[in-house]
């Protein structure tokens, strides 16, 4: 499986980004997708979460409420909508494929990452 994340800008601080994360294989329907994040000199730290039927997510509490994650599988995407963004959400954001069908906050359980893309918020 190959992840390519997209979407990432610079935005001012209230704005809005929608990132995209595109699967080149099918098999992306069967597994939950994660978004994470890792700013600059900080470790790498769990966004969004959701299950392969889309019917289960979960989030950080930092994001709760201004983030929301949602995934097509016809077009074998996930979606990261980002709202109210504030500077302290800038960094690299990554998408990655899960072992399991459930979702996970650990990156431990994922096993294939895209390459990131990167969310700068000006205040």
């Amino acid at each position: 499986v190959q992840l390519q994340a997209s979407g990432g800008g610079l935005v001012q601080a209230g704005g809005s980004l929608k990132l995209s994360c595109a699967a080149s294989r099918r098999t992306f329907s069967n597994n939950a997708v994660g978004w994470f994040r890792q700013a600059p000199g900080k470790e790498r730290e769990f966004v969004a979460t959701i299950s392969w039927s889309g019917s289960r997510t979960q989030y950080a509490d930092s994001v709760k409420g201004r983030f929301t994650i949602f995934r097509d599988n016809a077009k074998n995407t996930v979606y990261l909508q980002m709202n109210s963004l504030k500077p302290e959400d800038a960094a690299v954001y990554y998408c990655a494929s899960a072992r399991g069908s459930s979702g996970s906050s650990y990156s431990k359980d994922y096993n294939f990452w895209g390459q990131g893309t990167q969310v700068t918020v000006s205040s």
